[in-house]
């Protein structure tokens, strides 16, 4: 694996396949697999991730966005492609590139059979989402035969799937709940099954749902931050690789003395001689504010460097007393050394946003 250089952002394709696999092995040989590579593959290249996972044989990808399913089709990726939150005035994009809509409301389902019809579709398959508990997106079960009567009343579109959205698989304390939803899910599915008069595909559960409810995989499970190394519980972590690291370089190496200050705000004042490293990242990039101050760490020659002062538009500075360094060298902001997931939590924030939150310009680097 070649030096940094510059700010960069390594994606590991080989760290990917062994998470696949991981995952994988937690169902059944016959159960569909969707990768969701929504957000730029959580913060990554969602072209490359996807590519490489249709290789594999994924059988389907899910984006939150019609944009992010163009940007797949642009890419070659000829798999069936979920999208999560699809608007309105897309729809006819998405009819357009063949992707597949997460009907979630009575408003959603009329305007899409207006614009399939309108475009000439017969039969285009759609995806049924239903609330059963996260309260975010989608249909009650009481509004079930409402939608049945309207779907038999044409044949523009058809459901070909029912989904829902989990709330706390992860979380142990919330067994009960995520039963609940298991069982308000399972009855909305045979119900269904009744009105339709037809077999669709049932897809439920996410990362940790597979991990810790597999009975309930249906015909198809959802996995997003597994796919990258991430499994929201420090067991599965341990199983899982990470697929991003990223890294950067010193800039320049300053020694201040007692009594000096680093940074905007001079929100780091020293109490002895120091010597402060000047990394070429900062909040534009996705390393926000509350990273700085002492409380996160670089790593510099496996040795941990702490963030001191504001964290600034383009630059974070980090104490290297310590450490024999200099300018040029590599810097693990997060990776093997740092998994993002610690580097998250000195922020008391989650993984899923310091991956997704990486900016555009950090250069991507594919490894294998």
């Amino acid at each position: 694996m070649a030096k940094a250089e510059e700010t960069v952002l390594e994606i590991n394709l080989k760290a990917l396949g062994h998470n696949y696999r991981y995952l994988r092995s937690k169902i059944k040989p016959e159960t569909k697999f969707m990768a969701v590579v929504k957000a730029y593959a959580y913060g990554s290249d969602s072209i490359a991730i996807a590519k490489y996972l249709q290789d594999l044989g994924a059988d389907y990808f899910a984006v939150a966005y019609v944009n992010e399913g163009v940007t797949l089709r642009e890419g070659g990726i000829t798999t069936p492609i979920l999208v999560l939150h699809p608007q309105k005035v897309h729809f006819k994009t998405l009819i357009e590139n063949n992707l597949e809509p997460s009907i979630y409301s009575a408003t959603i389902l009329s305007d899409f059979i207006t614009t399939a019809k309108e475009l000439g579709k017969a039969d285009y398959p759609i995806h049924l989402k239903f609330n059963t508990g996260l309260n975010r997106l989608g249909f009650s079960a009481d509004e079930l035969l409402e939608i049945a009567t309207r779907i038999q009343q044409q044949n523009t579109v058809k459901v070909i799937a029912l989904l829902s959205h989990l709330a706390a698989t992860e979380d142990a304390n919330e067994t009960d709940f995520t039963n609940l939803q298991l069982e308000r899910f399972d009855a909305i599915c045979k119900k269904a099954d009744t009105l339709f008069k037809t077999e669709t595909l049932k897809h439920v559960l996410n990362t940790s749902g597979i991990i810790n409810y597999s009975h309930a995989q249906y015909d198809m499970v959802r996995s997003g931050i597994g796919l990258y190394g991430y499994g929201n519980e420090p067991h599965v972590d341990a199983e899982l690789h990470p697929v991003m690291t990223l890294k950067t370089i010193i800039s320049q190496k300053h020694t201040i003395n007692a009594g000096e200050s680093v940074g905007y705000n001079r929100k780091y004042t020293s109490d002895h001689k120091t010597v402060t490293a000047t990394l070429p990242l900062g909040h534009a990039d996705g390393i926000g504010r509350e990273y700085g101050h002492g409380k996160t760490y670089v790593s510099i020659h496996g040795k941990l460097a702490p963030i001191i002062g504001n964290v600034c538009m383009d630059m974070i500075m980090v104490d290297v007393t310590n450490i024999d360094c200099e300018e040029g060298d590599e810097v693990e902001i997060f990776g093997n050394n740092i998994s993002a997931n610690e580097f998250a939590e000195t922020a008391q924030t989650i993984t899923y946003e310091i991956l997704t939150g990486l900016s555009q310009r950090i250069k991507r680097v594919l490894t294998n």
